[in-house]
């Protein structure tokens, strides 16, 4: 048995953000926070969706303590200001750090007993929706806004962990590929890999079902013939990664990722690395460990990456394609090949203890220890 948890409502393509103020009104919500982060303030890509409520007359207030890799600390100074406010939601505005921060924050306000952000790790046992949260995406990558699924850094203990809980789902998502054209190339391709990441891995994934595989493989599709485009900047390229990320978000987030995500974890959390470049990098490798227990996925992989007369090819020839085509991929878009200069031996064992203790790694297709995950990030230096 799969569960599917999708938004209430979602709207996709070029103008989607004119509808946050009917949306509002509908749902009676009266009086948002907007979660966002600093520099889209400063580069004036918050003021797109501010200057909305301006025209429509709704009272708000901005939080933006936001991190790169959202801390605790960011959750419970987010949970402060929305009292202070007293709002009744939020509008989260960015990549995941906003979402994510934005989504424990309306857990707890909801689920007062688990202010100690880190209960919250794994499974949450939560019993209430989070508050409403209308989630407005400014990358192509995440997929935040779709899933259920929140990521926070624990700076104390040098490590992130992965909250999993159909209560946080925002209620309505804004996929607006104007609000992604600001995207510096690099982070245009971080995400961009991130969100491939997610198609590959959640195709591939122990829980993956027919209807998630159908979103996958669209997902790998869009991303893979819109990638370059969109860290050039055109249109097409924007329009094609906002609907190819939010597949991919539809599918992993109701069936789960792998050992990618599990390692791209740990190499944010000690390194400060951006998460999509981390499991870039990681992805061919871990697609290389996986392939053994793939079965005939890596074909389709290969199919929806535009590779030609896979249906003549042998399973070693087309586990070998499809992984060729990630790897020319990643390179096109300035992705690192390895993680020379950056892995510290010495890091290698809490990095793979930390990976194995991920919520993410159960779901990998093949079962791996921390030796395997040793190995793996050894052969990256």
């Amino acid at each position: 048995m799969t569960r599917i948890i999708l938004n209430e409502t979602s709207y996709h393509g070029a103008g989607a953000i004119t509808a946050i103020v009917p949306e509002l009104a509908a749902r009676g919500l009266k009086n948002p926070i907007v979660f966002t982060d600093p520099d889209l303030v400063k580069f004036g890509v918050t003021k797109k969706v501010t200057d909305l409520l301006d025209k429509a007359k709704v009272a708000y207030s901005v939080y933006c303590d936001i991190k790169a890799n959202p801390t605790i600390e960011n959750v419970k100074n987010g949970v402060k200001a929305f009292k202070k406010a007293k709002s009744d939601c939020i509008i989260a505005i960015g990549g995941g750090s906003s979402m994510d921060t934005a989504k424990g924050v309306g857990i707890i306000i909801a689920n007062p007993k688990f202010a100690d952000v880190r209960s919250l790790e794994g499974l949450s046992p939560t019993t209430k929706p989070s508050k409403p949260i209308l989630a407005v995406p400014t990358t192509a990558g995440t997929a935040a806004e779709v899933t259920i699924n929140y990521v926070i850094t624990d700076v104390e203990k040098k490590r992130k962990f992965v909250c999993v809980d159909p209560h946080d789902i925002p209620v309505v998502a804004f996929v607006d590929p104007d609000m992604m054209s600001s995207m510096p190339k690099g982070l245009t391709a971080f995400t961009g890999m991130d969100a491939l990441t997610h198609a590959i891995e959640g195709y591939i994934t122990k829980g993956a079902c027919p209807m998630t595989d159908m979103m996958h493989l669209e997902a790998i599709r869009l991303i893979s013939s819109s990638l370059r485009d969109a860290v050039a900047n055109k249109p097409k390229g924007r329009e094609g990664m906002a609907l190819g990320q939010y597949i991919a978000g539809m599918g992993f987030s109701n069936v789960g990722l792998g050992v990618d995500h599990s390692m791209a974890h740990g190499l944010s959390a000690l390194y400060d690395m951006p998460h999509g470049k981390a499991c870039a990098i990681l992805l061919p490798t871990a697609m290389k460990f996986n392939a053994p227990k793939t079965g005939t996925k890596y074909r389709e992989i290969a199919r929806a990456m535009g590779v030609k007369n896979v249906d003549k090819m042998s399973m070693p020839e087309y586990r070998k394609a499809a992984i060729a085509a990630v790897e020319k991929l990643a390179k096109d878009v300035g992705i690192p090949p390895n993680l020379k200069g950056v892995l510290k031996k010495e890091d290698v064992k809490f990095l793979s203890e930390s990976a194995y203790a991920d919520a993410c790694r159960p779901g990998n297709p093949r079962d791996c220890t921390v030796k395997d995950i040793e190995k793996l990030y050894l052969s990256l230096m």
